[in-house]
């Protein structure tokens, strides 16, 4: 049997992992989790055989864990384990891995500090865990499709329309929908030619679910963006590109998923830029043109009074340059 060592720092960071995920582990799955949560350093020293033997469970059962928590495989898993234990200070260990959640007596300063370790983390385990040649399969895929639907309801909305909106100024024929009627509709107009993107941190949001099926039904290619592999939005799409959100100060709305989730859509949106440079620059010009007699200059001489025109004609007004 495994045997706990008292001298290593805990794996806050994978523990905190498996406690988000655990109500939504298979049984199989809960058992390996209720070890490791007994147990969280026991990965170091078992191998992936060893460990499921431990939990009564396979191999294959395992990976599917890691999966589930965003690792690839077994080995990444443990190597982010080590790198947990290796910190000493316990304390610090919980505030940077975000195994807490805000306190009313907080001080402002280490509610920066927990904000700012939060949304660090998760974007460096999300560009860890990114898959470099499916972004740019994806990115490819937006260039050549005639036409481009992004579904998303509440939070992710707004991540669905600044994508549209970034897409849709370099060229591309975007449309975002948070309504599924609309979205629907949308979606089963569509085919071969075109590409669907499911946005949501969850993965079981059912109108969006909704939509990126039917997209798909129409012929479509579809993506999903969530932080749960497993989720049914993934299981409904073509390709899925996965983040990392782990902490849980304020659910359902994680605090740190649409920094994710953005910086997932503004890669996709610079690599789509790259693909077609030429056109990418000359529609940011020519729209950047359009807007800006609707932009206040910057000033660089003397600041006007805006009661200059008070003193108009009177000795006080002497001196004074009306602009």
């Amino acid at each position: 049997m495994f045997t706990p060592q008292t001298t290593a720092g805990t794996a806050v960071g994978v523990v905190n992992r498996i406690q988000a995920k655990l109500p939504e582990m298979p049984r199989a799955m809960a058992k390996i989790a209720a070890y490791l949560l007994e147990h969280p350093q026991a990965p170091i020293q078992l191998s992936i055989m060893e460990l499921a033997e431990q939990t009564g469970t396979s191999a294959a059962t395992v990976t599917r864990f890691c999966r589930l928590l965003g690792y690839p495989g077994y080995v990444p898993f443990r190597v982010a384990i080590a790198a947990d234990a290796g910190r000493s200070d316990a304390r610090e260990s919980w505030k940077v891995d975000i195994g807490r959640a805000f306190g009313p007596d907080d001080a402002p300063e280490d509610v920066l500090s927990t904000l700012v370790n939060a949304h660090t983390r998760s974007l460096r385990e999300t560009a860890t865990l990114m898959d470099m040649a499916l972004m740019n399969k994806i990115a490819r895929r937006i260039v050549l499709s005639t036409h481009v639907d992004i579904y998303g309801i509440g939070g992710s909305a707004v991540m669905a329309k600044e994508m549209q909106s970034r897409l849709y100024r370099i060229g591309i024929n975007a449309h975002h929908w948070s309504e599924v009627h609309a979205g629907l509709t949308s979606a089963a107009i569509q085919d071969s030619t075109c590409l669907a993107i499911g946005i949501s941190n969850t993965g079981r949001t059912e109108e969006t679910i909704a939509m990126l099926q039917q997209a798909r039904r129409a012929g479509a290619m579809t993506v999903a963006l969530s932080n749960n592999p497993g989720s049914p939005l993934a299981e409904a799409a073509d390709l899925q590109i996965i983040t990392a959100v782990h902490e849980q100060f304020l659910q359902p709305d994680d605090l740190s998923a649409k920094h994710v989730q953005l910086l997932v859509l503004d890669l996709l949106y610079l690599l789509v830029a790259q693909l077609n440079f030429t056109r990418t620059t000359t529609k940011l010009a020519s729209s950047a043109l359009a807007v800006s007699p609707h932009r206040r200059s910057n000033r660089t001489g003397p600041r006007t009074d805006r009661n200059d025109h008070l003193y108009a004609g009177t000795s006080e007004g002497k001196g004074r340059t009306h602009v």
